[in-house]
């Protein structure tokens, strides 16, 4: 039996038919959906996720496809990591492979955006030790363009003063998420418009915690790690 303030549980009405297990996985789909939702993605715009392939970013292409975005630029470094995002997307996720040189990588996405550009760019890089994949994608966005970040830097990010002023762009901090995102979530996975079955689960007791640990800090990609009571 687990005790916690009412004020942290959210009730799951409609979902009988899926298993804890499974409803746990939206634990990794709440951290970048509350980016998401900071950026104010509207159902038809076009987002880049910078980190396409990694543990959260890989939730990011799937959390916005459920929200409605009409293309989702799956944006990384290894295009063979990507695929799997792009036959979810059913043509709606684009991927786009960096190259490390911002310039021409943010024409390469500004391309592949189309003419109404990337509307917003969510950055969930973790640890990097360079800037210059979130600079590629800042300078991809349209006019009026929405920059979120919530990954992590090692190195000071120069923002180009000019650009951001003459664009009209918005650069936005997001810690998590707020606690109305969470209700939000939940209503697109009851609506099913989130799926969560491409997530491959990896399962715990809590007497190996340790083991799920290590886990889970090995997983990326489309997969997660649930740590179940034993009765």
């Amino acid at each position: 039996v687990a005790e916690m303030p009412a004020s942290t549980v959210l009730p799951l009405d409609g979902l009988g038919d899926m298993s804890a297990e499974r409803l746990a996985v939206l634990g990794k789909f709440l951290v970048p959906f509350g980016g998401l939702r900071r950026g104010r993605l509207a159902a038809g715009e076009t987002v880049a996720i910078n980190g396409a392939s990694g543990y959260f970013g890989s939730a990011a292409v799937l959390a916005a496809l459920a929200m409605g975005a009409g293309k989702v630029l799956a944006v990384g470094r290894r295009a063979e990591a990507l695929r799997p995002l792009v036959a979810l997307g059913k043509g709606r996720v684009v991927a786009a492979v960096l190259t490390g040189d911002v310039e021409h990588d943010a024409a390469m996405l500004r391309e592949v955006a189309g003419p109404a550009g990337v509307h917003m760019a969510l950055d969930m890089i973790g640890q990097a030790a360079s800037a210059d994949s979130t600079l590629a994608v800042l300078h991809s966005l349209a006019r009026n363009g929405r920059l979120v970040l919530m990954g992590s830097m090692n190195v000071p990010l120069a923002l180009p003063y000019g650009a951001l002023m003459l664009n009209n762009w918005e650069i936005m901090g997001n810690f998590m998420y707020q606690p109305e995102d969470a209700q939000a979530l939940i209503a697109l996975l009851r609506g099913k418009q989130l799926d969560l079955s491409p997530v491959t689960v990896r399962s715990f007791a809590l007497a190996a915690l340790p083991e799920a640990a290590r886990a889970a800090s090995d997983m990326q990609g489309l997969q997660a790690t649930v740590v179940q009571l034993q009765n």
